[in-house]
């Protein structure tokens, strides 16, 4: 009898665990099939031109339904650190052919695709196929032009194609008089750090777009910091010459006179001397990471 009763205290105790842990699976198993049938379910009908003949009247409705699907799609990839959007251009194509008009799709579906990963798709390609498209609906609206000439510049460093670009947007009417100065700019000299500070700032005092702002707002404080690193650069160079040795540390250039102060990066903190004797960011300083983030060579 004792064998028994402990068998049954044995089971009252081992089979409340078995439960939870088929429980915890079984809830593992439903939230990652629930994940593959959202993902699935982002663009319901692949085929945007036949969307539109079965929305009819209420194409302009649904295109604005496949936007912001599109907008809480990317964010929510954002969000998730997910740097698959493969859903990403079905949603933007079909609101774009629900509606030829809907220029925020055409401005900030471009930018969500042409940034590279993480920040974005990482599909420049498509994010001037899809700005073409916006133009040659929209053909008098010169932002177009300015985001093409964005793509062609900040992404595939195609400085022709982006003058081009800005020059055909600024014969547009009420374009940006800036618009004429970067093509000349580009189609004369090519890639700047003053065009970029240029462009950078255009896009940050333009947009409405929190994560756009910021990206450009990131963009131009690594820009600054170039600045300053060359400067100290130059800077250390002086005191080689002087010394008849590379700088070790920052102090050494103020000791020597060549500096008044501790120079600080655009997020406060202290620039450092590397060891091969140049100038360079903190890796205490957010610009450290975000530099290896947003200048992701071609």
């Amino acid at each position: 009898m004792s064998n028994g009763k402990s068998a049954v205290w044995m089971l009252l105790l081992v089979l409340p665990a078995g439960f939870s842990g088929i429980w915890k699976l079984q809830r593992n198993i439903n939230l990652q099939r629930d994940a593959m049938h959202q993902e699935q379910d982002e663009v319901l009908v692949r085929s945007p031109k036949l969307l539109k003949l079965a929305t009819l009247e209420y194409a302009t409705l649904a295109a604005d339904i496949y936007w912001t699907r599109a907008v809480q799609y990317y964010g929510g990839k954002r969000l998730g650190q997910d740097t698959n959007l493969e859903s990403l251009w079905p949603l933007l194509d079909a609101a774009t052919t629900l509606d030829p008009n809907l220029l925020p799709a055409y401005r900030f579906g471009a930018t969500f695709l042409g940034e590279p990963a993480p920040r974005g798709a990482g599909r420049p390609d498509l994010a001037i196929e899809l700005l073409q498209r916006g133009m040659k609906e929209n053909p008098e609206y010169w932002r177009l032009d300015q985001d093409l000439g964005n793509i062609y510049y900040f992404e595939l460093r195609d400085y022709a194609n982006a003058g081009q670009a800005y020059l055909n947007g600024s014969k547009k009417a009420g374009a940006a008089a800036w618009m004429k100065v970067m093509a000349a700019r580009l189609l004369e000299k090519g890639d700047s750090r003053e065009t970029a500070a240029i462009l950078w700032t255009e896009v940050l005092e333009s947009s409405t777009d929190d994560s756009i702002k910021e990206n450009a707002r990131i963009n131009l404080e690594l820009l600054r910091a170039d600045e300053d690193i060359d400067h100290i650069n130059e800077i250390s160079l002086q005191y080689a010459a002087k010394v008849g040795r590379a700088p070790t540390a920052i102090r050494e250039l103020i000791q020597a006179g060549l500096l008044s102060g501790q120079p600080l990066d655009p997020k406060g903190y202290a620039y450092e001397i590397e060891p091969d004797g140049k100038a360079g960011i903190s890796e205490a300083s957010p610009l450290f990471k975000q530099r290896r983030i947003y200048r992701t060579p071609l």
